[in-house]
């Protein structure tokens, strides 16, 4: 799995968002955001868009304006920014694992695909934006980072 810039840099500025030493729910300026994240401006202008397509964050006009999380931040997963910005956690050729058909030869693959889908949901809907933003993860997800081998790149 690739994660994309635009997932990382949604997840980013909604960690900002959701700052517990922020804690008020003030807007935050798309301009701050991409100081404290170092994220390219007209970039996050278009994460921000989708994001509020998706209902996770809302904009707010005006002199103390800017954007902040819809929701709270307990209630919107990794998966729900993944798929926000991106689309299905997993994809082939631009199809759901479901909707892909081979031949009797290389049916398993299938299979395989919405296993992997199954996989990355197992973490990604457990970790949610307060979870980040606290740096604490549940501790499923905690306990799959302390595996050494889960470090190494192969």
């Amino acid at each position: 799995m690739r994660v994309s810039a635009k997932a990382d840099y949604a997840l980013r500025a909604l960690i900002e968002m959701a700052n517990p030493a922020d804690g008020d729910g003030r807007p935050v300026s798309a301009e701050e955001l991409g100081r404290r994240q170092d994220i390219p401006h007209n970039f996050l202008q278009a994460i921000l868009a989708d994001l509020r397509k998706s209902g996770i964050v809302l904009a707010q006009r005006g002199q103390s304006g800017g954007w902040r999380l819809a929701k709270p931040a307990e209630d919107v997963t990794v998966a729900d920014v993944i798929r926000a910005v991106d689309g299905p956690l997993v994809s082939v050729y631009g199809l759901r694992p479901e909707a892909v058909s081979y031949n009797e030869r290389a049916d398993a693959l299938q299979r395989v695909w919405i296993a992997a889908r199954h996989s990355l949901r197992d973490v990604f809907e457990q970790v949610s934006v307060a979870d980040l933003a606290a740096g604490a993860l549940p501790p499923g997800v905690a306990a799959l980072t302390e595996d050494e081998d889960a470090w190494q790149p192969h």
